[in-house]
């Protein structure tokens, strides 16, 4: 039998409409296919509101999440009246959403008095705005005449103790799909499961981090050895630039995983690489589509791709950098430099972006969020005291305002003139590289500039790979 995973994110659930429009895609969906899960997010912002109520609580402020109980109560009764029509559907669902809201009242109650938030009760409180959504989308496929219930993820995702940050367990979460949703779905019932969580196998509530609820799309789908997982968020798919840069950017129609996980580290908004690792191991292909524009195809993610010589597919920008130079000729051939460097920046818990060294070892530049820089280098100038007394090292000092401007694609690796073109283009845009630096894997090549030029660089290495014309 045919089996489709689906995950629909924050603004796919954010508002009565798009509540519907959801709908439409599952009933539709559901015609296709012969089985279906559906895994959903909290509406969009409401876990951030629900984090607040509870960090603020710790503080000892007692107004702010009863504030927000008020309006997160109004927020999903509106919904709910726009939404359901059946007296006892509506009264089911509004008991359920009181019931939720009463429960974050009272923990961020316990954590005013204890004056502790710990990672493992901000785990339970962040997880509810998923399982009030659930109902809700439950009930209206019910209206519409669909099999439907609201499923906890923490009945089925089995998970290690890590609280914030949590790991599935696969051979035990697959154990419960089987047990818990597999007899629903044969039965022709649409499970409508909480993503974003899960469970230890005590049953204490986690949450699974960074793209929570897009890795439990793939966690259900991996343990439902699902055909397809489709992504729907409020994007075409993954584009090949931003489109407040470049505003004739395009959907790209395949990616691979090594491609997806350079977009991501390099400030693309698209999929983190740890939540599709699941399905991309099965080697099931997973689409990022829109919800709004269901008809068109979006993106497909695949573990390896057909290269094509010389691609280049997106263009990334990241912005709010400055790059730290560590420079001086005693620094030539003297071991351990590099390592008292980046032990110095890791003391100040500095994200490193990237690293370029020239071959005489006569210096070390690195790039970091602007925000670190004050404390990286009195880090390094602590640490390379002696040194700098003798001149070995000359200056530690940093440029601010930097991009990192990085060319995507496996088609690069192996390809001669990949990087004449990119240089050339930016230089007939009469704009200056400061570093460089290209990965082993060669699927993709990062640019220094600064932060002035950044629109204009994009655009230039867009337009000679992707449009073939210069992009206004």
């Amino acid at each position: 039998m045919s089996t489709l995973a689906m995950k629909f994110g924050g603004t796919s659930v954010g508002s009565a409409e798009a509540h519907r429009q959801t709908a439409d895609i599952i009933l539709e969906q559901a015609r296709q296919w012969d089985r279906l899960a559906v895994v959903i997010s909290a509406m969009r912002g409401v876990t951030d509101a629900l984090i607040t109520g509870a960090r603020t609580a710790a503080s000892g402020d007692g107004q702010t999440y009863r504030a927000i109980v008020s309006d997160l109560r109004v927020r999903h009764y509106r919904v709910v009246d726009e939404l359901l029509t059946a007296a006892d559907e509506r009264a089911k669902v509004l008991t359920a959403v009181d019931e939720y809201l009463d429960e974050f009242a009272t923990l961020c109650h316990s954590v005013q008095v204890l004056g502790e938030l710990t990672p493992r009760a901000l785990d339970t409180i962040s997880s509810l705005g998923e399982r009030l959504n659930t109902r809700i989308l439950a009930a209206l496929l019910r209206q519409r005449g669909a099999q439907s219930e609201a499923v906890d993820a923490t009945e089925v995702i089995v998970t290690d103790a890590t609280f914030q940050n949590a790991a599935p367990l696969m051979p035990q979460t697959r154990a419960r799909a089987a047990a818990r949703l597999a007899p629903m779905m044969d039965a022709g019932v649409i499970p409508i499961i909480a993503g974003f969580m899960g469970a230890t196998e005590g049953g204490v509530t986690t949450t699974l981090g960074r793209g929570g609820s897009d890795y439990s799309g793939a966690i259900i789908g991996a343990a439902l050895d699902a055909d397809e997982v489709w992504i729907w968020s409020d994007v075409d798919g993954v584009m090949s630039a931003d489109p407040r840069m470049v505003p004739n950017a395009r959907v790209i129609p395949v990616l691979s995983a090594a491609e997806i996980s350079e977009l991501a580290y390099f400030g693309a908004k698209v999929l983190h690489p740890q939540t599709i690792r699941p399905v991309i191991e099965q080697a099931i292909p997973l689409w990022v589509k829109n919800t709004f524009n269901p008809t068109c195809p979006g993106t497909q993610i695949v573990k390896e791709t057909a290269t094509t010589d010389g691609t280049v597919k997106a263009v990334t920008a990241i912005k709010g950098l400055s790059m730290v130079n560590v420079e001086g000729r005693g620094m030539m051939g003297v071991p351990g430099i590099a390592a008292r460097t980046f032990a110095a920046v890791a003391s100040q818990g500095a994200s490193v972006l990237m690293i370029s060294q020239a071959s005489s070892e006569q210096s070390i530049c690195f790039i970091i969020p602007t925000d670190a820089v004050a404390g990286v280098v009195a880090a390094l100038e602590a640490t390379f005291t002696l040194e700098l007394s003798r001149h070995d090292i000359e200056r530690i000092w940093a440029m601010n305002d930097m991009v990192i401007v990085t060319a995507v694609g496996a088609g690069m690796r192996g390809t001669p003139g990949v990087a004449a073109r990119i240089f050339g283009a930016l230089g007939r845009a009469a704009i200056n590289v400061i570093a460089i630096a290209q990965g082993s894997s060669e699927c993709g090549i990062s640019l220094v500039i600064a932060s002035d030029d950044a629109a204009e660089s994009v655009r230039a290495i867009h337009a000679e790979f992707i449009n073939g014309k210069k992009d206004v």
